[in-house]
């Protein structure tokens, strides 16, 4: 346990752990120091000097060593002759701290009046107006009167393009580095730097393209000006004008805590829309953090103009006509369910099922939730503190396409000594950050898995370790591939799983999944299908949330097949357009309800806008088709059948909304009020969410997975493997307008240039790939970090690879 060090802050005492920083010691007494280069997610660097104070520390006798006291018997303090900042002055015994002193007072006032001579008075017209740190700081600590003329002012550029979705006000930029050190030390990606000297010093991107980082959004929200802002918000709304919901991202397993700002706006007929989405603070999950697929594309789908919508008089005609074919097949119903759906909606699909007879799936094609509902991450993880004598392994999985977040927070549990050890068959960013990087061929995910305790250091770090968790994902693999995989991650870690470990917080295993709750369908006992063409022929099938028809020809071709098949879904879809039956469902940003991520943390998310007409939540329609079959089903409130659910499925045992609502103090203190401490990402008040109690109290027998036998390949064939890019064509992000640049710069082949040159084909060059007797144009991407002999095909960019295959690549014609 950290030394604690007693001292006062304006007559108040404190008491805070050794090596606290002044200025924080005084924020967790309610006493705001003001600070424009100082964030408490980041190294001070002290150097706006903006939070100036006095500060006195106990006269030392040198004779004896001992605080000299006062008459009264308390220590006599010396102060410095100088002003000190409090951002980097850590607390001391018995030191005394003055923040409001004339002298004190009269430095931060400098310091503004200072800021102000090269700062453009453009509040009026800045997006940054009414939730800007210099803009609250000057009318608090500002002078009235400049002492410097209006010709003195420094004069830049307005208009700069970082990259393409970050501006530049370059006449605003108060050299705070925030940006810098954020790009540099919280995201590992340095694509910013300052340029010149003095009063022409820049801030410039140094990457190509600009600003190459899906972290950029998080610099428009610790800049403590108007310097940096993002190409959706800008000129799009005043702060004071928009309203706020909390939310839950739903592009990745991380489950981001979010924060939608919205307004009404006359394009709409006064109707309520999204404007940004922001960050929403929660230590646990995204700390103050989020991705830019979930800033820019998080919402941007729900508004599509390809969103499904009936009046309501012809949705309720759909509904009784399709729940007429559902109580006709009965036990020939085929229910197919995708990990978009909230829990409420998967418990009602569940009840569904069982009263008609149906067989439920899972759309995925990763397998392994066995293994993670009975070995995944119990209550009280958090990967925030992981840390020396922890390891983590990560498996054929590229975190930082896959789930951005997780890649920041192992990156930073690897600089707090955690041992992070990186098995994949390709470079992946979190090699720079890992102790360990282990390096295999394709197939052959399982061999290294079952080799890993053997080798003599790495075996050390995962068998000694305090705490064990392991990501694995879907790298170059199938449904059979990540099944085998994950059996043999839960048998690794069930093999060094001792004193109980597997129930122990921070312990577990972890699937990398692409949607926001298939760990949440998984706990409730839903499972992918592994012959699924043949399971849906001839049948009544229901598709919520998931698109077949659009991922996979053969499952196109046995859709057709079908006796029946309804669709319901957000968007129009290639399953939908299929479908005899449509049912158009809500968006999750105008709705409520629960998703668990793939840490198994169920958190609660809230509506931003109102439901489209003609449209209602997944659990309600599904509701009005049990009603049709003779069925009542709770189809009210989300909040009704979460009750039902948490007393029917024990995983969610003790879940509730109010327990989801629950909060405990979390550091940094973030709030609307200080803007320029935590930047204006949003305080949490709506709940931490809670993880789901283990399945286990010690280690299961070990079992041996199914590995399968390796592909046949022709001399002129390539082993085609699927990987996830961050930005895809799938349906959720290709409305997103601004990410279009983004999704066609990872759409293609990408092959090993040494490959590519046998093919003779150049980087950029067209071509085309065979599969399943079917020819696919795309273009050819070179990178030098695979294997020769593979081709990596990014996944719902267009070429339906769901397991490794063998391919043959050949120019196009022109």
């Amino acid at each position: 346990m950290a030394k604690l060090i007693n001292l006062h802050i304006n007559g108040t005492p404190v008491t805070v752990s050794e090596g606290t920083l002044v200025v924080d010691a005084a924020k967790k007494v309610g006493i705001d120091i003001p600070v424009f280069c100082y964030h408490p997610k980041m190294e001070p660097v002290g150097m706006c000097r903006q939070c100036l104070v006095e500060i006195g520390r106990p006269m030392i006798d040198r004779a004896s060593g001992q605080p000299v006291l006062n008459e009264d018997g308390t220590p006599k303090l010396q102060f410095g002759p100088k002003l000190e900042t409090s951002c980097t002055t850590p607390v001391a015994e018995g030191m005394a701290v003055l923040t409001e002193t004339a002298k004190a007072q009269a430095g931060q006032k400098e310091i503004i009046e200072l800021l102000l001579t090269s700062h453009p008075l453009d509040c009026p017209v800045c997006d940054k107006g009414g939730e800007c740190p210099l803009q609250n700081l000057t009318m608090e600590h500002g002078v009235s009167e400049s002492r410097f003329t209006f010709a003195e002012k420094h004069h830049g550029e307005k208009h700069v393009p970082l990259g393409d979705l970050i501006l530049l006000d370059r006449e605003r930029c108060i050299q705070c580095a925030r940006c810098i050190r954020f790009q540099d030390k919280i995201a590992g990606e340095p694509v910013l730097s300052f340029y010149q000297r003095g009063r022409n010093t820049d801030i410039v991107s140094y990457s190509d393209p600009g600003f190459d980082s899906v972290f950029s959004g998080n610099t428009s929200d610790i800049c403590p000006v108007g310097a940096l802002t993002t190409v959706e918000f800008r000129f799009g709304a005043r702060a004071w004008e928009l309203k706020q919901a909390a939310s839950i991202c739903s592009q990745c397993p991380v489950g981001c805590n979010v924060t939608f700002n919205v307004r009404r706006e006359a394009s709409t007929g006064g109707g309520y829309v999204i404007k940004r989405a922001m960050p929403r603070q929660n230590e646990q999950v995204n700390e103050i953090w989020m991705c830019d697929k979930g800033r820019f594309a998080g919402y941007q789908y729900t508004e599509s103009a390809s969103r499904l919508k009936l009046d309501p008089a012809e949705l309720d005609s759909t509904l009784r006509l399709a729940a007429a074919k559902l109580a006709v097949a009965q036990a020939e119903t085929v229910i197919l369910a995708g990990g978009r759906l909230a829990n409420e909606d998967f418990f009602t699909l569940k009840q569904l099922a069982a009263a008609l007879g149906a067989k439920t799936y899972l759309y995925s094609n990763m397998g392994g939730g066995e293994q993670t509902t009975t070995y995944g991450l119990s209550a009280g993880s958090n990967l925030g503190h992981l840390g020396k004598g922890d390891t983590v392994l990560v498996v054929a999985a590229d975190l930082y396409n896959e789930a951005p977040l997780w890649h920041l927070r192992l990156k930073a549990a690897a600089e707090r000594g955690a041992t992070v050890i990186v098995a994949a068959a390709r470079a992946t960013k979190l090699d720079e950050f890992s102790q360990f990087v282990i390096r295999y061929a394709y197939g052959d995910e399982v061999e290294t898995v079952k080799t890993l305790a053997d080798k003599e250091k790495i075996g050390d770090a995962i068998k000694n370790s305090k705490n064990l968790v392991i990501f694995y994902g879907s790298d170059g693999l199938g449904l059979a591939g990540t099944a085998a995989l994950a059996e043999t991650c839960a048998n690794l870690f069930a093999s060094v799983a001792v004193d109980g470990r597997t129930a122990t917080p921070n312990n577990g295993l972890v699937g990398v999944w692409s949607t926001p709750n298939r760990q949440g369908a998984l706990e409730m006992g839903f499972a992918p299908c592994t012959n699924l063409a043949a399971e849906i022929a001839g049948k009544t099938v229901y598709v919520v949330a998931a698109d077949p028809a659009g991922d996979d020809p053969a499952l196109a071709e046995a859709l057709k097949t079908a006796k029946t098949v309804i669709a319901q879904d957000i968007l129009e879809t290639t399953t939908t357009r299929l479908a005899e039956f449509t049912l158009p469902a809500a968006a999750y940003t105008e709705r409520e309800g629960t998703y668990t991520n793939a840490e198994r943390r169920v958190q609660r998310f809230y509506p931003a806008v109102p439901a489209h007409p003609g449209t209602k939540p997944d659990f309600a329609l599904t509701a009005a088709l049990a009603k049709g079959c003779g069925l009542e089903l709770e189809g009210r409130s989300p909040l009704l059948v979460m009750n039902k659910l948490a007393l029917s499925e024990s995983a969610f045992r003790g879940i509730s909304y109010a327990s989801l609502s629950e909060m405990v103090e979390q550091w940094p203190i973030i709030g609307r009020g200080d803007l320029y401490y935590g930047g204006t990402s949003y305080e949490n008040k709506l709940g931490l969410g809670q993880v789901l109690e283990s399945k286990l109290s010690s280690g299961l027998a070990q079992s041996q997975p199914t590995i399968h036998a390796g592909l046949r390949m022709r001399e002129d064939e390539l082993l085609a493997v699927p990987v996830t890019k961050l930005y895809d064509n799938g349906i959720t992000l290709t409305p997103a307008k601004l990410l279009q640049a983004h999704i066609q710069r990872f759409n293609g082949l990408i092959l090993n240039p040494a490959t590519a040159l046998k093919l003779g084909l150049e980087n950029g060059a067209q071509a085309t790939v065979s599969l399943n007797g079917v020819t696919y144009p795309a273009k050819v991407l070179v990178d030098a970090s695979i294997s020769t002999g593979v081709v990596l095909i990014p996944r719902s960019m267009g070429i339906p690879l769901l397991e490794p295959t063998a391919v043959t690549i050949l120019a196009q014609e022109a």
